[in-house]
């Protein structure tokens, strides 16, 4: 009786697997609609965030600079000394805000793709 038990849980779970993996699937093809249709803004936007990211970078390395030259002339510390303290708080500034970024980077992005997550959810629970 087990012997026949066995192979009933082993296509049970191949059959839950494939359903998953289709559902997945379909999510991925849904989402690659929805960034097809908008690839042209999504492309412009992506040049405008990168010029005004390099323009931000050049701007944050003329500030970083000038905020060395003050901690330097102000407590009156050595180059190395300014730097490692200059280092130091830009490691604690990059730290919060990767800790940030990583919650608010949480879940799906495209409101299609997350209602059809709710619906596959809803029909595996049984709520449909």
């Amino acid at each position: 009786m087990s012997d026949q038990q066995s192979p009933r849980g082993l296509g049970a779970a191949a059959r839950v697997t494939a359903l998953a993996a289709s559902v997945m699937d379909l999510h991925v093809r849904i989402a690659l609609q929805e960034v097809d249709r908008e690839k042209r803004r999504l492309i412009s936007g992506g040049l405008f965030l990168a010029i005004g990211g390099t323009a931000m970078l050049l701007a944050l390395l003329a500030a970083e600079g000038a905020l060395l030259l003050w901690i330097q002339d102000n407590w009156t510390l050595q180059l190395t000394q300014a730097l490692l303290a200059l280092a130091i708080a830009n490691l604690v500034l990059a730290g919060i805000s990767l800790r940030i970024g990583g919650q608010v980077l949480k879940g799906p992005f495209l409101p299609q793709t997350l209602e059809g997550v709710m619906k596959t959810v809803r029909a595996l629970m049984g709520r449909v």
